[in-house]
């Protein structure tokens, strides 16, 4: 079993960034991929971002792929997911996740994929 902590969210101003951190209980854990989502209130949860732990690939959905981008320290077992010119529409709850499915092509946005998942840190942009 491993826990994921997110932290690092809060409210911020339509064009502001934000850094999000994901931290992983054990140092030993090792996923096939990471990856962060979304729900805003209403609405299904969202793939954000993923990143494969063997390669350092990533992947973004086109909604926020020029603004965004997940990272990872490897010493601190924590993985980043850096978003800027945020807008209202970024508005949710983001939640980090990590994978053990082995890699089969896919690039790792089903949240179906993922069997471990953080509380959740909430994210609200002001227009």
């Amino acid at each position: 079993q491993v826990r994921l902590v997110e932290s690092g969210g809060g409210l911020v101003q339509a064009g502001g960034s934000l850094r999000l951190s994901c931290a992983a209980s054990r140092r030993t854990f090792s996923p096939a991929a990471m990856g962060w989502f979304r729900r805003a209130p209403g609405k299904e949860r969202e793939f954000v971002a993923s990143l494969r732990w063997s390669t350092g690939l990533t992947y973004y959905p086109d909604s926020v792929k020029d603004r965004t981008t997940i990272s990872r320290d490897n010493a601190e077992n924590t993985v980043y997911l850096q978003m800027n010119s945020l807008k209202p529409e970024d508005t949710a709850v983001y939640y980090c996740a990590a994978s053990t499915a082995p890699y089969s092509g896919t690039n790792y946005s089903l949240s179906d994929l993922y069997a471990y998942w953080g509380q959740g840190t909430q994210i609200t942009v002001s227009s």
